[in-house]
């Protein structure tokens, strides 16, 4: 591949990023649709092989300019959950990678050859796992059906120019959402654009499908599509600002709500999967962006004594914010309530390390985690801790 071919796969990866947005289909079409193999489109233009190697090159770029979330469990949590829907998607190469971007906003990206991002933002936003899963789901479906490839073949004919104006929404496109890199993007040529728009809602209609087969095959529940696409739009109402809706590759509206909730219905009813460690890693997401512990601190013991609300959850949020105050004789108190309830939990037990560790308790911390560590020989959260 020459300079030119280079530099046109590179910057077609950011036409790829893309916020998740997923629409139901009926359990029927999972064994009467077959979902496309692409035939020869784009494959001849670029391998799979490429595509992978392609997509490490564009991780290790955007490492280093994009801020990453350095949180083990947060990211165990989504890689087991990743592969989980990676075994029921439609996807032949799963050699996946996971980048955590740390980042408020409510986005995730698909990357050529197996990159995955996700906005720990995006958790503020889903109420549970499975309307996470629907996210992670659509952008699974991007990569399973080669949307990059057939990108490529769509523009083959392209100018260098063009291509090069798109490279520099790349980064942004990731990173602050991929309103901003579309409006970024959009210093080049406008006619070019919204060709590649209109192509990239095409490509976001099959991953709006496929995403939802892969979902269903998953055991989760469809109705969490809907619900997703509810936050979303709730949260995009403050995220848009003047940006025009032919510049979205995939707006949420009130329509695109009331197909997903009508496909729903269609769908025989699912119990919603309400993962307590989903709600144990959204506490920690949500401490993350809080910058007042003492107002942290209130918010949890206010929740302690809501019925509605879980106590544990409660409890774990307040363990942290306490330790992280300084507070170690309660936090500690906390988790060893927490942890006689469920001893095997790794959160709680990684959470109680790290506080022994910053109360300089050292060696306490260490016996704990290498005694864990001779049941859980490979578990990362515990080797990182």
């Amino acid at each position: 591949m020459n300079l030119r071919q280079a530099i046109k796969a590179t910057v077609t990866a950011s036409l790829f990023i893309s916020s998740a947005a997923i629409a139901p289909a009926s359990i029927s079409q999972i064994e009467k649709q077959k979902l496309p193999d692409l035939g020869n489109e784009g494959a001849s233009l670029i391998s799979n092989q490429h595509e992978y190697d392609l997509g490490r090159t564009w991780l290790m770029q955007f490492r280093r300019q994009a801020p990453i979330v350095n949180d083990p469990l947060l990211t165990d949590y989504l890689e087991h959950l990743l592969y989980k829907l990676a075994a029921n998607s439609e996807l032949v190469d799963r050699r996946l990678d996971l980048v955590v971007v740390d980042n408020p906003t409510m986005n995730a990206f698909a990357v050529p050859g197996g990159v995955v991002g996700v906005h720990n933002g995006l958790f503020k936003f889903a109420e549970n796992e499975d309307q996470l899963s629907s996210v992670l789901a659509h952008e699974l479906a991007h990569l399973s059906q080669r949307h990059f490839a057939r990108r490529v073949e769509q523009q083959q004919a392209a100018y260098l120019p063009t291509m090069a104006g798109l490279l520099a929404g790349l980064v942004l496109a990731a990173t602050a959402g991929g309103g901003a890199g579309i409006a970024a993007i959009t210093a080049t040529q406008a006619a070019a654009l919204q060709s590649q728009l209109n192509y990239s809602r095409q490509n976001e209609q099959e991953a709006d499908r496929i995403g939802m087969l892969t979902m269903v095959k998953t055991g989760m529940s469809p109705d969490a599509v809907g619900d997703m696409f509810e936050q979303m739009l709730s949260g995009s109402r403050y995220s848009r600002g003047n940006v025009p809706e032919f510049l979205l590759t995939h707006p949420v509206t009130t329509s695109r709500i009331a197909d997903a909730r009508g496909r729903a219905a269609n769908l025989p009813p699912m119990k919603l999967n309400d993962n307590f460690d989903y709600h144990l890693m959204q506490t920690r997401v949500k401490l993350h962006f809080t910058t007042n512990n003492t107002a942290a601190i209130t918010e949890f013991r206010s929740r302690l004594k809501n019925p509605k609300l879980d106590k544990d959850i409660s409890l774990y949020g307040l363990a942290l914010a306490l330790s992280r105050d300084g507070q170690f004789n309660e936090a500690d108190e906390s988790f060893n309530y927490l942890r006689q309830k469920n001893p095997s939990s790794i959160a709680y037990i990684v959470g109680q390390a790290e506080l022994w560790t910053d109360a300089g308790y050292v060696d306490k911390a260490k016996e704990l985690l290498r005694k864990q560590l001779r049941y859980n020989p490979d578990n990362h959260p515990l080797s990182m801790a």
